[in-house]
């Protein structure tokens, strides 16, 4: 059964109505990114759900890539019919949030898009040596379910 297909889970019902963070649950930088956005999510427009629980993925209209998801974060929008990734995610919810909404329109300035892609590439590359994993989390392959 895939996100698609199956039964609403605890999970959807939690995220009714919101954007849907999905990002690498086991990196210890991609946590502290989301516990930053949380704080950040005053109005609590957005849920934050690890990648890696592919059982429990948000159904979607769009398909979800779990090996792609843990490349870059990917936001699922509230209506669920569009999936952003990297950068552009960033770009979608920074919108959401009060503190950021202010500069989002900046990330629409010519060459934003492609100085922005990069710079996510390069941290989304190299996130496991930007902080420190516990325990060697960071090299705990995707969970098969």
């Amino acid at each position: 059964m895939t996100p698609e297909t199956r039964p609403p889970t605890v999970a959807d019902n939690l995220a009714f109505g919101k954007g849907v963070v999905l990002y690498d649950g086991d990196c210890g930088f991609c946590q502290q990114s989301v516990r930053l956005l949380k704080g950040l999510d005053w109005f609590r427009t957005l849920h934050f759900q690890s990648a890696r629980d592919v059982a429990n993925l948000p159904a979607s209209d769009v398909p979800l890539d779990a090996g792609k998801m843990l490349d870059e974060m990917h936001v699922l929008t509230p209506d669920r019919g569009t999936a952003h990734a990297g950068f552009a995610a960033f770009r979608w919810i920074a919108w959401r949030l009060p503190l950021t909404a202010p500069l989002a329109p900046l990330m629409y300035l010519p060459g934003v898009l492609w100085a922005g892609t990069r710079a996510y590439r390069w941290v989304a590359r190299n996130r496991f040596n930007l902080v420190p994993c516990a325990n060697n989390a960071c090299a705990v392959p995707l969970a098969k379910k």
